[in-house]
Order: C-alpha cells, then structure tokens, then sequence
C-alpha cells in the first residue's frame, strides 16, 4: 500500500475517533465504531494504533498539536506582554471548552502517555516564554517558574470546574474575572516604573537575564544565583 494511501486512512481513523470523542466521550470511542466511521476495518486500526489506548493517545496528540500551532501563532503579536498573556487564557479556554473529552484525557488523568505529556509541556513552555517577556520589564511578582506554574494551574482549574456547569448555565463573565484575577497574581499591573522599584520585580527580571546572556560565572555560582533570585522573587510579602 502506497504510503500516502497509510497516512490517509490514519487521517481518516484519528478524524473519526476525535468526532466520536467530541460527540459522545471516552465511551462512544470504540474501535468498532472508529473503523466503520472511517470506511475501514478494525484489523487496520489496530496496525496503526496498537488498541483502543493508543488510539486514543494519538487523537489528543493531534487535537494539542493544532492548539500548539495556534499557540505558537499568538506568541510576539502584542508589544504588550500582558495584553498575550490575555490572548493565551483566552485560547486556552476555549480549546477547553471545545474539546472536553481531550481536556480531560490531558490535565484530569494522573497518568498520560509519553507523547500527550511532551505535547502538554510544550504548551507550557509557550506559556512560559509568554511570561518571561513580563520578566523582562520588571512586572513580576513571583518568579517565572512560580508564576508560570501557578497561571496554568488557575487556567485548568477554571475549565475543569466549568465543564461540570452544563454550556447554557455558564457565567460568560466568569472567565474574563478568572483571568484578570490570575494576571493580577503574578504581575504588578499598578505601572511600570512602579513594578520595577519592586523587589520581586527586580529579581525576577535579573534572574531572566541569566538565562538570555553570557555571565563570567562558574555554572554552580550561576546554580547558587538563579537560587538566590528565585526565592527573593517568591518571597511572600
């Protein structure tokens, strides 16, 4: 069979599976119902994916992959750093919102596959790139893996939290609060030249410059420094 023959009905397998999952969850998914929907046979599917779990895993693979390149999309569109990090919240969730069932197999399962959780820690290196820009200019209150850390944790608390309302009872505002609230956690949103008199906002920026140049410091004096800078960031006030 001509390879692009084999990648087509891998097309067609995962395009079924994920309009199954969409549609009718975890359960609808069965290999069965996959091969029939997309015009094959179930021998084939299990030459591609192994099983039902593999399949699985290769159709949330794909649903994060297209949520990476549209990530990767928004990244550097703003002069504004917290005006992206608005624009990434809001991508986050609606990708939530529009697909359930893989937010669910991605942030609601302690144990994932290999390739869902590379996926995954991709977007939060995104995310993470986001915020750096925020460093940068001083508006930090937190470290960047702190605050990193805990603007993903309020984005998949909200949409797990929210997808228990059923879609025609949800709070449309509650989303924007959510998200102003988290900015409000992690930066200094009172003024720039104010965030930069900040002691945490001042660590923070230093402690990105560590990373983006070449400093005549021995790796552990660089170790004992991002150390330094890192608790000073999260010092609680």
């Amino acid at each position: 069979m001509p390879a692009d023959t084999r990648a087509s009905t891998s097309d067609r397998l995962l395009e079924a599976a994920a309009n199954l999952l969409r549609e009718g969850g975890v359960d609808a998914v069965s290999t069965r119902a996959v091969a029939a929907a997309a015009g094959t046979q179930p021998p084939i599917l299990y030459r591609r994916f192994g099983d039902k779990e593999g399949l699985l895993e290769a159709v949330t693979v794909r649903v994060l992959e297209n949520y990476i390149a549209k990530k990767r999309k928004l990244l550097r569109q703003s002069e504004d750093p917290v005006a992206e990090l608005r624009a990434l919240w809001d991508l986050f969730i609606e990708f939530g919102f529009a697909q359930p069932e893989c937010f669910a197999l991605i942030y609601g399962q302690p144990r994932r596959g290999k390739a869902i959780s590379a996926a995954a820690e991709t977007t939060v290196t995104l995310l993470q790139d986001a915020i750096a820009r925020i460093a940068d200019e001083g508006r930090l209150r937190m470290s960047l893996e702190r605050a990193t850390a805990l603007f993903q944790s309020c984005g998949v608390g909200f949409v797990i939290t929210q997808l228990m309302v059923p879609a025609a009872q949800r709070d449309h505002e509650m989303s924007e609060i959510a998200r102003e609230n988290a900015i409000a956690s992690i930066t200094v949103t009172s003024g720039l030249i104010k965030s930069r008199n900040t002691l945490a906002g001042r660590a923070s920026a230093l402690r990105q410059v560590l990373d983006d140049h070449e400093l005549p410091l021995t790796t552990a004096e660089r170790n004992l420094m991002t150390e330094w800078l890192n608790r000073i960031a999260d010092k609680r006030r």
